[in-house]
């Protein structure tokens, strides 16, 4: 089993889920949607294609950029479409 949480409330969490470069990605439906904002940050990868972001909000706290997904990625990361990865560095906190 694997979570995410962030100001002690639970963004995630999955008994299956995919690590790609050292990032956990859960799947779509174990993500709590009430969290997340659409950000308009994006960003291009070579090999996984377009990831696109989301504010993580909580508490009436915004952690800018927080997580991402690639909605379409490029056949070589096909098993993690759809699937939400955290910064870690902003704090929040992933355990597998």
């Amino acid at each position: 089993m694997a979570n995410a949480t962030w100001n002690g409330t639970v963004l995630a969490e999955s008994g299956k889920y995919e690590i790609v470069e050292g990032n956990v990605y859960f799947p779509p439906e174990s993500v709590n949607r009430q969290y997340f904002k659409d950000s308009d940050t994006d960003y291009e990868c070579p090999w996984k294609g377009h990831a696109d972001y989301y504010d993580v909000v909580v508490g009436g706290k915004t952690n800018k950029d927080a997580a991402w997904y690639y909605p379409n990625p490029k056949p070589a990361a096909k098993q993690i479409k759809a699937h939400v990865a955290f910064d870690q560095s902003k704090g929040i906190k992933v355990e597998k």
